[in-house]
């Protein structure tokens, strides 16, 4: 598949260093995806799955700032996954970069040669009947569970992580419950969790949580995370993830 430039735009991150190609209209990342991947710290070697990579921001950054590790990222939308392929290419990262083509829902190990350490994933936040679906079906699938649910993510990142791996989310606060019993349910004990805050005088809108397969009770509380400052301006630590 070939795109037509002019209904790209190109984003750059860490000065230039990294750019990132994605369609003028349809589905496109939003800070969630730099926040996630500003959250996971693989080590020298490890292998990661992405689920759900939309147009690879997540891996691309992750490849950017971890140099010795090996990334698939799975998406269902051919369209996306190309993008996600060509994001890939352009920015040199083949040898460290798969992007796979596939529903998650039938992804096995044996699929990204074998278990992998870490998991990550930013799905989507809506169950097919809470509000309106967006008549584009990229935004649409984005938003609600349209491809997958929480269930499926979370079976899925069971089935590909080695015993003890990680799976690290971003999700809706208003939906913890759901997803910590669905961690807990399908083996993945969580660990670790953080409320995300768009700014110090407003509710959590997001939440990030990390669990371990296999693991022992107990999870630890991070501190808030506040996106924004009061005159709109990026937090000190949000500009953190976009410094190289």
């Amino acid at each position: 598949m070939t795109f037509q430039s002019e209904k790209l735009t190109t984003d750059s991150f860490f000065n230039g260093q990294l750019k990132v190609k994605q369609g003028k209209t349809g589905y496109r990342f939003s800070l969630d995806a730099i926040v996630l991947a500003g959250h996971v710290r693989p080590q020298e070697g490890d292998r990661i799955l992405d689920l759900g990579a939309g147009c690879g921001i997540i891996s691309l950054i992750l490849a950017y700032r971890h140099q010795n590790i090996k990334i698939y990222g799975v998406e269902v939308q051919e369209s996306l996954a190309h993008l996600a392929s060509l994001n890939v290419e352009e920015n040199h990262m083949k040898d460290r970069i798969k992007i796979i083509c596939k529903d998650l829902k039938g992804l096995k190990a044996d699929d990204i040669s074998g278990p992998v350490n870490s998991v990550v994933s930013n799905p989507p936040y809506r169950k097919i009947k809470a509000g309106r679906i967006n008549p584009d079906p990229q935004k649409a699938a984005a938003k609600h569970e349209i491809n997958a649910n929480l269930d499926d993510v979370i079976k899925t990142a069971w089935r590909t992580l080695l015993s003890g791996g990680r799976l690290v989310m971003i999700y809706a606060a208003q939906r913890l419950t759901d997803l910590l019993i669905s961690m807990r349910k399908t083996g993945i004990e969580p660990k670790f969790f953080r409320m995300i805050h768009p700014d110090v005088h407003s509710a959590a809108k997001l939440i990030l949580v990390e669990g371990a397969k296999g693991g022992n009770a107990g999870m630890k509380n991070g501190p808030p995370l506040i996106l924004y400052n009061e005159d709109g301006s990026y937090s000190d630590e949000v500009k953190d993830m976009f410094s190289p």
